[in-house]
């Protein structure tokens, strides 16, 4: 199975995709093309259109302009056949659809493409081995989701869609997809496209993120770029904690970023009492966040947020000064 679902080409081509609503573009002039065996996020506060594009990569929803080419084949939408959808593309939705009123061997075998043995195998990467003899109305949430994303696997996709694939979910659970999505990414290379609110997750397994505001595409990246360079401040809280600092006060010797800002993660600042500190100021606030302290530091005009393995009371002064890597 991994060998047949792998090639070093381009895999999907996304050219000027449209979607226009009453309200105005959910979606406008999309383009990207993504590489056999590659994770794809996409991310963007709701509205932004995330979904739609999924949806439309996935033949669920009409374009009103632009095409999906699936290995060089445009992936049709719904006007254009009866049954919507795309046999090589694997959709998993918010909803686990199942039917009732069977066991979930019986559901899992209507959809398999494998021999026995490939199918066992992606049972017990998903950890629902123990549950085909269940009855599909004898499920949680989270069993439902593990099987239908086996389901979708024993279709032999190219292609797998997921979209928001640990919302609603308890953190056991989420940890639990989190580590069945790393295994099915490992073991059998299927290019994936995530579309998630979790930055935590997104940042370890995508190898790049799309970011979107507004139905546009406004950062393509690596994760690491896009979190420590990310394009602007909409990007930047997206994927967790940040602060803007003068980049005078950082860089006093470059005349060209002199009229700039200069984005910092917490992790970023050291608490110091030696005399290179960069900022001097009070700690307003501190939140215990299991690894980590949390702290809001009122230096001058500026509030900036310093992650601390140490705890500091509210009220003190302490120095700062930048984590810079050799």
């Amino acid at each position: 199975m991994a060998d047949s679902l792998f090639s070093d080409m381009v895999l999907l081509e996304v050219t000027g995709l449209s979607k226009k609503e009453k309200t105005g573009f959910a979606v406008k002039d999309i383009a990207f093309t993504l590489d056999s065996g590659t994770n794809l996020a996409i991310i963007g506060e709701t509205g932004s259109g995330k979904t739609s594009v999924l949806k439309m990569i996935g033949g669920l929803m009409q374009p009103d302009e632009g095409a999906v080419l699936l290995s060089g084949e445009r992936v049709l939408g719904p006007f254009e056949k009866l049954l919507p959808g795309h046999p090589r593309i694997g959709y998993l939705s918010q909803h686990f659809e199942l039917r009732n009123n069977y066991r979930v061997e019986e559901e899992l075998e209507c959809k398999n493409l494998l021999t026995q043995e490939a199918a066992a195998e992606i049972y017990a990467i998903c950890r629902i081995s123990h549950l085909l003899q269940r009855r599909t109305d004898q499920l949680s949430g989270g069993e439902r989701q593990r099987i239908v994303l086996a389901r979708l696997l024993t279709m032999s996709p190219s292609l797998l869609l997921l979209d928001e694939p640990f919302s609603n979910m308890d953190r056991s659970h989420t940890q639990l997809i989190r580590e069945v999505l790393k295994e099915i990414s490992r073991r059998f290379r299927i290019s994936c496209i995530m579309v998630s609110h979790d930055a935590e997750e997104l940042l370890s397994w995508a190898d790049r993120i799309l970011v979107m505001r507004d139905g546009l595409i406004i950062q393509d990246s690596d994760p690491l770029t896009v979190y420590e360079h990310p394009v602007d401040a909409y990007t930047a809280s997206l994927l967790g904690d940040y602060t803007y600092l003068p980049a005078a006060l950082v860089f006093p010797d470059n005349k060209e970023l002199r009229e700039k800002q200069v984005m910092f993660r917490p992790e970023k600042f050291i608490v110091t009492d030696a005399d290179d500190e960069l900022l001097r100021g009070q700690v307003k606030e501190v939140a215990y966040c299991g690894s980590h302290y949390l702290l809001l530091v009122e230096a001058g005009e500026v509030i900036v947020k310093v992650k601390t393995s140490g705890k500091i009371n509210p009220g003190e002064r302490i120095g700062l000064t930048l984590f810079r890597s050799s």
